[in-house]
């Protein structure tokens, strides 16, 4: 029988927080998703987000998302005691926003502490808390109910458009124009 001075030292988890928005969300987009309760992953596991299950630990109910549309890795930077994670891009046809860096198919970044993630009309914000362990890292999922955009004061911006990639016509312009029908 072990005693209190022979157990193992407990270490804190680093812990990815994704609060996840859709304007759709009520449709049951996100019903694959435990809310609120925290998940753990050993360090060595890239953790998949897309539409197929057998493939995925995230599933998103939803045609428009691709069979893998994303991919976190753990990952410890030189010289560092915690856990970072890196964002890869696996959709062709859904370029991801991470904060205002554009990410292509196959491209990848390490994520910032706090940053907005989005693709088509997904939203997500991830914050990330440090711990000790580099053996295990835990999830958590929030809902929020309105956009999170609105609500953090994320400076606006549109959509990713279906075809995946933004055009100049909708990164450059600062306000709406008008326009008259004769000019279509």
């Amino acid at each position: 029988m072990s005693t209190f001075e022979d157990a193992d030292t407990e270490e804190t988890v680093t812990c990815l927080q994704m609060t996840i928005y859709h304007p759709g969300q009520q449709s049951g987009i996100f019903k694959s998703i435990r809310f609120c309760s925290k998940e753990k992953f050993p360090s060595i596991e890239v953790v998949k987000f897309g539409r197929n299950s057998n493939m995925c630990q995230y599933t998103f109910q939803d045609k428009q998302v691709s069979r893998i549309q994303f991919v976190l890795q753990p990952f410890k930077q030189f010289n560092s005691s915690v856990l970072s994670f890196e964002i890869k891009n696996m959709s062709k046809k859904t370029s991801l926003m991470v904060d205002n860096q554009e990410l292509g198919y196959l491209n990848k970044m390490d994520l910032p502490y706090k940053c907005m993630l989005r693709f088509g009309e997904y939203q997500f914000l991830l914050q990330k808390e440090d711990g000790e362990s580099v053996e295990s890292f835990e999830t958590q999922f929030i809902m929020s109910s309105r956009p999170l955009l609105q609500e953090n004061n994320w400076p606006t911006q549109n959509p990713i458009p279906e075809d995946g990639m933004y055009s100049s016509y909708f990164t450059h312009r600062s306000s709406p124009s008008e326009m008259d029908e004769n000019e279509l």
